[in-house]
Parts: structure tokens; C-alpha cells; sequence
């Protein structure tokens, strides 16, 4: 599409105008998962901010689209943000974008957009693909208020530190996390906020698609099995908050369905489910052995 089409984000500025910056979404794994507005602005742009131009010149020309590139990582980020604000101050056009994703969430980009904003250059947004709420929409939690993370510290104690502020959390809390430290990322979130319950998705969009669902000690398990993981993760922990209104008609129910499929010991039954729902262990444990002879189960 021509740049003075009545359609393009793009207009013929004056010579002394300011250019545009461009936050672009581009897919998580599938190369198809990119809007027709991205597509044609990545095509019509003076410059695209790539944070690897190998991985983003593999992905335009899938969509035979050309481009001019120049590299934008957290490697060069302070000094390639001085040299783009130039570029736009003098009318350049340029294209944001990540390997996956939507820029500066959890990528580098935050420090060009706050520059850009502090020069008064335009900066508009063409929204596309999320790992978080994309994983969100599937996992089965509350998605009416929920925390995103992002990936958690690399240091251990700062991570318990953080771990530890979230587990009073009521919202549906949501992660990043490579594959080499997805374990252990599990069992520090066993550790501080107990057996919850968990949605970790693996490879979105991709051929390997993966949602695990479970308590983590049965998350943990599973991986535990496998030679290797593989693929970025998303893991999204169920808020505590929520349990606390739980009634003991919805214990009861649940110890009973748990207690007929016999898979389990009476004792860990009752563990799991205090923890899932914040209660003492004795007390469930006192209620599941209850209904265990009352049932005959």
C-alpha cells in the first residue's frame, strides 16, 4: 500500500516533522500470527528496530515483505537509543519489534519508548500477540484481575523474597521462564505458597504445543519424567484469595470425588486439598477420613 494512502498509519510529513516510533507485536511461534497493520507498516517503515535481525528477516520474508534493519538488544539498547531518537527527530519512521512478542513487556524497548515520549515523538502501538494473555485465555483461571511478572529474578534470595510477597496475592499470577529453570522455579513456588494450582504452557503456537494443568507437586512429576524440556514457558498460579470463601460443601465434594478414584492415600488427599484451599491438614484430614467411612470409600 502506498504511503499516502488513505488507509496507512504512515503520512508524508514536513521535512522539519518529527517521524514516527511503531510498537509492533509480532508472533510468538506461528509466523502467521501477525496482523495485516503490522505486515504493512514493517513493509512501509523507514527503519525496523529489530532485537534480532536474523530471527525478524526470517519472519518478513516469509511474508515477502523487505526491510531495512538496524539491531536493538539489550546489549546496545543505551547506545542504539541515542542513535534512533536521532533518526525519528529528524522524520524518520521507525518499526519496533522483539523475536516474540509485544515490545518492552518482558523485552527491550521500554527505554526507546520513554525517550521517544520525553522528545515528544509519536509513539503508536499495533497490537498483536502476547505469550501472557494468550496462555491466559486458556488456562481456566479468574482473568478478571490477574498480576503478570514477567521473568522472575535471577538470584535466588531476591526471587524467595519476591515469591514470598505474592503468595497472599489474590489475583491469577503470571510468569516467564526459560526451560533450563522452569523446575526450579516450580518447586520455589511450592515451597513459599504451597500446593497450588497451575497452568504452565509450553511452545504456544507452535507444533509442540504443550498446557499442562495440576497442582504443582503433580506439574513437578511430570517434568521430572522427561530427558529434557524444551520451549519458552508461561506458568500461571492460581491467587489464594479465592479459596477463602470456599465452603465446606465445595470440601466435601471435592474430598469425595478424590477419595472414589482410589488413587491416592486418605493422607495425601487431605494435604493437597488444605493446601489448595489454605486449610489445616488435620482438619481435612479429620473431615476426608469422616466421609471415607461414612461412604464406605
Amino acid at each position: 500500500m502506498p504511503l499516502n494512502s488513505p488507509m496507512s498509519d504512515l503520512i508524508s510529513k514536513p521535512v522539519d516533522q518529527k517521524g514516527e516510533l511503531f510498537v509492533i507485536a509480532t508472533p510468538i511461534g506461528n509466523k502467521d500470527d501477525i496482523t495485516l497493520r503490522a505486515l504493512r507498516i514493517l513493509a512501509e517503515v523507514d527503519l525496523i528496530a529489530a532485537e534480532d535481525t536474523r530471527h525478524t528477516g526470517k519472519l518478513l520474508s516469509y511474508h515477502k515483505i523487505k526491510g531495512h534493519y538496524i539491531s536493538y538488544h539489550e546489549h546496545n539498547e543505551s547506545e542504539q537509543t541515542l542513535n534512533l531518537i536521532k533518526k525519528l527527530k529528524a522524520g524518520a519512521s521507525i518499526a519496533l519489534v522483539s523475536n516474540a512478542g509485544t515490545p518492552s513487556v518482558s523485552d527491550p524497548g521500554y527505554r526507546l519508548v520513554k525517550e521517544a515520549l520525553a522528545n515528544e515523538i509519536r509513539v503508536t502501538p499495533v497490537p498483536g500477540v502476547s505469550a501472557a494473555i494468550s496462555a491466559l485465555s486458556v488456562a481456566g483461571l479468574p482473568t478478571d484481575s490477574f498480576i503478570f511478572i514477567g521473568f522472575p529474578p535471577p538470584k535466588k534470595n531476591k526471587r524467595l523474597k519476591q515469591l514470598k510477597e505474592l503468595a497472599d496475592q489474590p489475583r491469577t499470577i503470571i510468569f516467564y521462564e526459560s526451560p533450563r529453570r522452569i523446575l526450579t522455579l516450580l518447586q520455589e513456588v511450592l515451597l513459599t505458597m504451597g500446593d497450588r494450582y497451575c497452568v504452565l504452557s509450553r511452545e504456544m503456537t507452535k507444533l509442540h504445543e504443550e498446557f499442562i494443568r495440576g497442582f504443582i507437586s503433580e506439574i513437578i512429576r511430570q517434568l521430572d519424567q522427561r530427558a529434557s524440556i524444551k520451549g519458552e514457558c508461561t506458568l500461571l498460579v492460581k491467587g489464594c484469595a479465592e479459596n477463602e470463601t470456599v465452603s465446606m460443601e465445595t470440601i466435601r465434594s471435592e474430598l469425595i470425588q478424590l477419595l472414589k478414584l482410589k488413587e491416592k492415600r486418605l493422607s495425601e488427599i487431605s494435604r493437597e486439598v488444605a493446601q489448595k484451599y489454605n486449610l489445616s491438614s488435620k482438619s481435612v484430614y479429620t473431615e476426608a477420613l469422616k466421609i471415607k467411612n461414612d461412604y464406605s470409600l
